[in-house]
């Protein structure tokens, strides 16, 4: 027997779908449509195209899943779930079989009706031979696939998983034409609220509203859209500053009293699960050394980096990806503080005096990231940890120094629930696990992701991931010292509503769709 499951009241019945429209928006009566949104974005590359799997930043994630294409399903600005391209689901009481129904009388762009074809062949493309998708953990742990109806699938999974409807709103994951996904992703065909007009990877991205979209009036305000590529900082404040755009993602703190000056603009800051962090691999020596590790951890001062980096936007990370918004936040936790003479205990644990190393950064990274290791080269050197630091070319920094360098600068926009999280950057074998970190480093960790991944019972889960956040505090390869919050400007020209997403940038990306001229 299936029976519906609630976690947090997150999953939606077909009624809640209903109430909240479409985009799980309630209909808005100050809303109106006409205008062009023109947004000054980072995070874009020349390589860019319209394959959700190559997706990683924030220019792909806007354009694509935040306007061109839909998901099956959608986190709302509050943080709950609601159904996308998906209206309803239902789970068997082991969390292993999934039966999804789909929205009905949905076209994509190019006319062609969306069914359950659909979705069974863009979930495939990401296991597909040889592809590179950060979102393969997902689709990878789907055993079976299978079309009830044309409006209705089924999906069985190796293993219970109680986010599994969550995931499916991973912003690679999107919905593509069954048998045309070729021709898809070379133009942009997707189901979204907005078609593409033009598109040139690393410039700018121009689409236009949707006619008779199936989100009706509940979403999607601007007649056209235009995101310009821009990934230096200055760039885009001025641009903001001298009406050529009206929004920008990533403010440079630096600068915000240039911002906070200018009647025409306002800031939008929110708190989310974001973190900068220092990943290092460790199965590279020495870093395949626990005692390294600890040393570096007590190395670095966090809270000077919260201070000086995010002029106190943010708060200090304790070396674990589960933020504030998560529902198994541990913020009991102890905190590692800054301590140079555990750092120097750990270094002769390891056997060692002294330790060179070199760690890789660059802005792409996070802004400010080259400020910041500059900084833990200064408290390092207290403890006899000579960082040299490497400032690496910002393009091409993702392609030719993440993952490839073993000490280097990265970012997470943080996911909404903690097996998320885990299993896209700490699971064992999976593409974005930036520290290599598998059962070698903790066999109890990579346990405790699939036991708590199945589980239903709430206080047994926050056990659990209260547990592999001490794990990754005392032992990780990852150093999180700081959690960002979201800093954005947005002219007055447009209107955003009073609860703005904190999963992503931008309105969880989805600027497009929820925000209106004024």
């Amino acid at each position: 027997m299936m029976t519906r499951i609630s976690r947090r009241g997150l999953l939606t019945t077909g009624a809640a779908a209903g109430v909240l429209a479409a985009s799980g928006l309630p209909l808005r009566a100050q809303a109106k449509r006409g205008g062009r949104l023109r947004a000054a974005l980072s995070g874009a590359n020349t390589s860019d195209s319209w394959d959700g799997r190559t997706h990683s930043d924030l220019f792909m994630i806007a354009s694509a899943q935040g306007a061109v294409f839909d998901s099956l399903t959608e986190v709302t600005a509050g943080g709950t779930l609601v159904g996308e391209l998906a209206t309803d689901w239902e789970a068997s009481p082991d969390a292993k079989v999934w039966t999804f129904n789909l929205r009905q009388g949905v076209t994509f762009h190019n006319g062609k009706a969306f069914g359950a074809d659909d979705v069974i062949e863009s979930l495939q493309l990401h296991v597909a031979e040889g592809a590179k998708s950060a979102a393969k953990p997902i689709v990878s742990a789907i055993t079976e696939m299978k079309k009830v109806t044309d409006h209705q699938v089924q999906f069985t999974l190796e293993a219970g998983n109680a986010d599994f409807p969550y995931l499916l709103s991973d912003y690679h994951l999107l919905m593509y034409p069954a048998g045309q996904i070729e021709e898809a992703i070379a133009k942009g065909i997707g189901t979204g609220l907005f078609s593409v007009v033009s598109f040139e990877p690393g410039v700018r991205m121009v689409a236009k509203r949707v006619d008779s979209h199936y989100k009706g009036d509940a979403a999607g305000y601007f007649d056209e859209i235009e995101y310009i590529a821009v990934n230096d900082n200055t760039a885009r404040m001025n641009a903001l500053l001298t009406g050529q755009v009206d929004a920008i993602n990533r403010i440079d703190f630096k600068t915000e009293a240039l911002l906070k000056a200018n009647p025409m603009v306002r800031i939008q800051e929110v708190t989310g699960n974001q973190h900068y962090t220092f990943p290092m691999l460790t199965n590279v020596p020495p870093y395949d050394n626990v005692n390294v590790r600890r040393a570096l951890k007590y190395a670095i001062n966090r809270q000077e980096m919260v201070d000086k980096i995010l002029q106190g936007h943010g708060i200090a990370g304790n070396d674990t990806p589960i933020g504030p918004a998560n529902q198994y936040y541990a913020a009991d936790l102890e905190q590692l503080t800054y301590d140079p003479d555990k750092a120097k205990f750990h270094l002769k644990e390891a056997g060692m005096d002294s330790l060179d190393i070199n760690l890789s950064v660059s802005n792409a990274a996070f802004e400010g990231a080259v400020d910041g290791a500059q900084l833990y080269q200064a408290s390092a050197k207290v403890a006899g940890i000579n960082i040299n630091v490497v400032q690496e070319p910002a393009d091409g920094y993702w392609s030719n120094v993440w993952l490839k360098k073993p000490f280097c600068a990265s970012y997470y926009s943080g996911r909404a629930t903690e097996d998320w999280m885990f299993s896209i950057a700490y699971e064992a074998g999976v593409p974005w696990n930036d520290s290599q970190w598998d059962s070698d480093d903790s066999a109890r960790f990579q346990e405790l992701l699939l036991t708590a991944r199945a589980e239903l019972d709430t206080a047994k889960r926050r056990e659990m991931y209260t547990e592999m956040q001490m794990i990754l505090r005392d032992d990780g390869g990852v150093i999180i010292p700081m959690f960002a919050n979201y800093v954005q400007a947005v002219s007055n020209k447009v209107v955003s509503p009073d609860k703005v997403g904190n999963l992503w940038q931008m309105d969880n990306a989805r600027m497009a769709e929820r925000w209106w001229m004024a």
